[in-house]
């Protein structure tokens, strides 16, 4: 018998209690730019009232980059320049740069580089801890994730952004991390705080980790199911190879390789993908074996 969501229920509520799978849920996105703006994020950012950051969403999507906005959180003084981040999450190329955008019509300078060229800007050498916030988006961001980076805030925690939509609200709170592009998923202080500073001594931490977004959903499945049968943590130590159907190929770089087997699941329950939406039935992935290779 396939279970029904309350009616009104928010969607983050209705998924703890149905204890969905949070593996194999990130965004697919290797690389990412995240431009600081103050002002207020419409539902969808690439359709931004402002022309300025509208075209740059568009040059941003041309070049292979997944655009988020972000703030600080609580109230800033206001100034004519924002921080933008880029980051490129994938295994050997792992790094955040920072440029300075002294206001929107700057936007249209930025050299946007395609995946084979390096990005521009200073090195960042700290790991970013981004909680999504997008309360136009999901009212479980606007609630739990607002929380969360008020927690955050008031314990001091340094590196912390609000960002817009990073996808999965059913989640909520959920965080990215950059530059190693894992996020996670039903936070609170101590497991965000976890999961930035591993990211600081270039390490994944597996709790309530929802997979990096370097690759498939599949591949975030398999990436996760390798470390969790090894104990690696060292998040570059691990590169999932294209898949072949249902069989996921990981290769570790001391050339240890694996082949992960995933399958979706059907587990009885019917939930919205995020607060006001239809009941849909879960279908996570997971992972069914993981066999050591010669």
């Amino acid at each position: 018998m396939i279970a029904r969501p309350e009616p009104g229920a928010r969607c983050a509520v209705l998924t703890r209690a149905s204890d969905e799978p949070i593996a194999g849920t990130a965004p697919v996105a290797p690389r990412w730019v995240c431009l600081e703006h103050r002002g207020r994020w419409p539902n969808d950012v690439a359709a931004h009232p402002d022309p300025a950051i509208a075209d740059f969403a568009r040059r941003a999507a041309a070049a292979g980059l997944r655009l988020l906005l972000i703030r600080r959180h609580g109230r800033q003084p206001e100034r004519a320049q924002a921080q933008l981040f880029l980051t490129d999450t994938r295994p050997g190329s792992t790094r955040t740069t920072g440029l300075i955008v002294r206001g929107p019509t700057e936007l249209a300078d930025v050299p946007l580089p395609t995946p084979d060229q390096p990005l521009p800007g200073t090195p960042v050498t700290e790991p970013l801890l981004l909680v999504c916030t997008h309360g136009r988006r999901d009212r479980c961001c606007a609630l739990d994730g607002r929380a969360l980076a008020a927690a955050l805030h008031q314990a001091g925690e340094p590196h912390v952004w609000e960002c817009s939509h990073l996808g999965g609200h059913r989640f909520a709170p959920t965080a990215l991390v950059l530059p190693t592009g894992y996020l996670y998923g039903r936070l609170d202080v101590a497991s965000a705080v976890a999961a930035r500073k591993a990211a600081g001594v270039g390490e994944v931490e597996p709790d309530r980790c929802r997979g990096r977004s370097s690759w498939s959903p599949a591949g975030q499945v398999a990436d996760l199911a390798v470390r969790a049968a090894t104990g690696l943590r060292d998040a570059d130590a691990v590169e999932v190879l294209p898949d072949v159907s249902d069989v996921v190929p990981v290769r570790a770089h001391t050339g240890q390789r694996w082949e992960v087997d995933v399958e979706r699941v059907q587990i009885g329950t019917l939930r919205p993908a995020s607060c006001g939406a239809g009941a849909a039935p879960v279908v996570p992935v997971r992972a069914a074996g993981v066999r050591p290779l010669p």
